[in-house]
């Protein structure tokens, strides 16, 4: 609605107009002009703030479940928190990070493209040596990878990746693949420098070594999901999963799982000595008598006691005693 002036400004204004102060022209001039917006066309801005919370809560996720992975893969306590999530441009991502670095080339299938896994050289090498029985102890100077650390680093990242599915499945159902191991950034040319990238970084803690994983994900790769990325459209997807056939789905497939159980007849320590010099008919003793009860160990934890004995011809073992009952955490 166009605002309206009183007796005493229209007044006013006549009396500026023919005085001179205000000139005609000059006001036909300022109205026809167009309002301008600034706009970066070497750095357009591809993803909507809602989109950015969508991906910041998906790789939230994926940040809790990736420690997780590598606590239990490296035996050793990591810690990740999502630092940022970001666009920027290819060219601005690759010169962000260090020569050489560890590049995990991956496609997320069916989007087409590829995308990069970046993970810092002292993280790397860290996990690295606990994968090798080390203590996760980092080189004093950066070097490339050797073909069985190469090796080794393209089985760890393909684990890492997969559990990018999850957290993404609201939005879309992915595989994850390694397609080669990179170390230095100007021989990783995926799309053109100025072409718009999301990159997430997260801050990954392991003993002393702190460092970051970044993920590249080119606009182009997201561009096919780009609409569903959107903060009620991924909570609304999720809902929708926990349906009572799900869960029947879920609990089925949890029945079915074998799990390996050990039974325990035993323990003993003797010397090297008598370890070389053991033959058909000698007798180790052990620490239990005939009359106790065996550990049943179900994975890494004792559940049950039992007494042994045969069912069928074949070895057997009859539960007595529940040891530790399982938990939610479990």
């Amino acid at each position: 609605m166009s605002e309206i002036l009183s007796q005493s400004e229209i007044d006013q204004l006549l009396a500026a107009l023919t005085s001179g102060a205000v000139n005609a022209e000059e006001l036909k001039k300022e109205e026809s002009k167009k309002k301008v917006r600034v706009y970066d066309f070497r750095r357009p801005n591809k993803f909507s703030k809602d989109q950015i919370h969508t991906l910041q809560v998906i790789y939230e996720n994926y940040a809790r479940s990736l420690s997780t992975f590598l606590s239990a893969q490296l035996r050793s306590p990591v810690q990740i928190e999502l630092l940022s999530v970001e666009q920027t441009t290819y060219d601005e991502f690759m010169r962000s990070i260090p020569n050489p670095t560890i590049l995990n080339i991956f496609s997320l299938y069916p989007l087409e493209g590829s995308s990069i896994m970046e993970i810092n050289p002292k993280l790397g090498f860290a996990f690295l040596d606990r994968l090798l029985g080390g203590p996760g102890t980092v080189p004093e100077k950066t070097r490339p990878l050797t073909e069985i650390e190469q090796t080794v680093m393209e089985r760890l990242a393909q684990k890492m990746l997969d559990y990018l599915q999850e957290p993404w499945s609201s939005i879309i159902e992915m595989e994850p693949s390694v397609e080669r191991i990179e170390t230095n950034p100007q021989f990783t040319q995926l799309v053109s420098p100025s072409e718009i990238v999301m990159v997430v970084s997260l801050e990954t803690k392991m003993a002393d070594v702190l460092g970051l994983i970044n993920i590249c994900i080119p606009f182009l790769v997201l561009e096919p999901v780009v609409d569903k990325l959107s903060v009620h459209y991924y909570y609304a997807s999720s809902a929708q999963k926990f349906s009572k056939e799900n869960t029947e789905l879920i609990k089925n497939k949890l029945e079915r799982t074998q799990v390996l159980v050990r039974v325990v007849l035993g323990r003993a320590v003797i010397t090297v000595k008598d370890l070389l010099e053991l033959a058909p008919g000698d007798v180790i003793p052990l620490e239990r008598s005939i009359n106790d009860d065996l550990e049943v160990i179900i994975g890494q934890h004792t559940k049950f006691l039992g007494k042994p004995g045969t069912y069928n011809n074949r070895y057997a073992i009859q539960v007595s005693q529940v040891v530790k009952e399982g938990t939610d955490d479990e």
